[in-house]
């Protein structure tokens, strides 16, 4: 796709991903559109340049979402209540942000003639898979937390546009992503943990679980190849490493960059919380068939998250 004057909507563009994909758009000659409400986003990652403006709102504001809309030619909808252990916590909040918001930018896109959406989805709505590398085409098993379910249903929102409406849509399942502007996830909550007392840690679960990871810039690289070469009404692709890493392989990169040693005290048995899926591998030779590979390894990516938050404290202020 020739993204050169095009103008394009990304919702959560000031988040960890999505202001990778701003820049990315900005690099290509786009008009890009950053809206965010700031709740988790920075300000910090929206980079000012001509051909980029940011829009301050809700999501769930259906009326300022559809004057965001117009004139747009392409939304990547990226904003999320990405919390997966604390969304039993406010089950109704999850349901909003993240269906509830999805359904209010599809409506947008139809009120304004927009049809081509990418959209941000999980590696866990595939539960507990019994196959792994688990495929795009593997059956659903019972869903084990909120936020998968929640991206679920979004995800058939989406496909129910693309066949009712001429949508063409494009649905990526992640696995956790890592490197610069990262601000949530493991590495940052051991990272956490570890300036407080670098002498012990605490860790959810067994240290067994088995998890794979990528980098930004790789994950923003699949993006743009999946929706420059693929042009599907629908089109599904799992994002991840070919390789995965245990926890506790993990804890070991992350103090040997620190240069500690600290006791691990483990809890709750195989699954760390209540909706943790203990093994998420995706087999990703869709992708890359369409050309893309990952560049970084799962431990420089480790390395390099540490760095970013080592460099940007600020990044931490809503610890």
């Amino acid at each position: 796709m020739d993204w050169k004057g095009k103008r394009v909507l990304v919702t959560g563009g000031a988040g960890f991903i999505g202001s990778h994909v701003c820049d990315e758009l900005a690099e290509r000659g786009a008009s890009v559109s950053v809206y965010d409400n700031f709740s988790t986003g920075f300000r910090e990652f929206v980079r000012t340049r001509e051909g980029v403006q940011v829009i301050e709102a809700n999501l769930l504001d259906p009326s300022r979402l559809t004057a965001a809309m117009r004139g747009v030619d392409f939304v990547f909808h990226l904003a999320a209540n990405a919390d997966i252990k604390d969304n039993l916590k406010e089950p109704r909040k999850c349901i909003d942000e993240n269906v509830v918001a999805t359904q209010n930018v599809l409506e947008a896109m139809r009120a304004e003639g927009v049809r081509q959406v990418a959209f941000a989805s999980t590696g866990s709505v595939y539960g507990e898979a019994a196959v792994f590398p688990t495929p795009e085409d593997a059956p659903f098993p019972i869903q084990t937390s909120l936020y998968a379910t929640s991206k679920l249903a979004a995800e058939g929102l989406l496909s129910s546009y693309a066949l009712g409406f001429g949508f063409s849509v494009w649905i990526f399942r992640f696995v956790s992503v890592l490197g610069p502007r990262y601000t949530h996830g493991h590495v940052i909550d051991f990272w956490r943990k570890l300036r407080r007392d670098p002498t012990r840690l605490e860790v959810l679960g067994n240290g067994l679980q088995e998890k794979s990871y990528l980098h930004v810039a790789d994950c923003v690289a699949a993006i743009f190849t999946a929706v420059d070469r693929s042009t599907e009404a629908i089109n599904i692709f799992n994002l991840g490493h070919t390789g995965s890493i245990r926890v506790n392989d993990s804890i070991a990169i992350i103090a040997r960059a620190l240069g500690i040693s600290p006791r691990l005290d483990y809890t709750g048995g195989e699954r760390g919380w209540v909706g943790d899926s203990p093994k998420i591998l995706l087999d990703t030779s869709r992708i890359r068939r369409l050309g893309w590979d990952a560049r970084k390894s799962i431990e420089e990516s480790i390395v390099e998250t540490l760095r970013f938050l080592r460099d940007n404290p600020y990044t931490d202020r809503r610890a």
